[in-house]
């Protein structure tokens, strides 16, 4: 099972959706305030108050942790490779839904707040993890036709 290329990443993907979670989707850096979105939560802190909001912001670090538990889950399901094919596009919906989320979040605050601020590591390793998934996905469907052409010789 961890010889196989598609595992290594499959545990990628998953590493990196986890890892989203904990790191900055965009922050903004004022003179007394300080505006930092992640996929959990919108944190404003002014003047030593901090003030946090959950909801729909939570949305982003769900399909990230739906997407990681999906590609662990897939992991595991190393001999049936037409259900790790179908897992794989189920998971590349979970990791668009959390880019997409994490880039219209971004994008809203960028214009209700009239700041630039910066975008983090949260809206990249998702990318990242998309990339592994769809390289998972060609070397699973290569070991399915391999088996395939085996068979077919017998």
């Amino acid at each position: 099972m961890w010889q196989r290329k598609q595992t290594i990443f499959l545990l990628i993907v998953g590493i990196c959706m986890l890892i989203s979670v904990f790191f900055p989707i965009w922050q903004s850096y004022s003179d007394s305030v300080q505006k930092v979105l992640f996929p959990l939560h919108y944190s404003v802190t002014e003047g030593g108050v901090k003030t946090t909001l959950y909801f729909p912001f939570s949305l982003t670090a769900i399909c990230a942790i739906a997407a990681a538990t999906i590609a662990f889950f897939e992991i595991g399901k190393f001999q049936n490779r037409l259900l790790q094919i179908k897992l794989g596009a189920f998971n590349s919906l979970f990791m668009a839904g959390n880019i997409g989320a994490a880039v219209y979040f971004a994008t809203d605050l960028i214009k209700t707040n009239q700041e630039a601020g910066e975008y983090g590591v949260a809206v990249f390793l998702p990318i990242v993890a998309m990339v592994s998934n769809m390289v998972a996905n060609r070397f699973i469907r290569k070991d399915e036709k391999l088996v395939k052409d085996s068979d077919r010789l017998r």
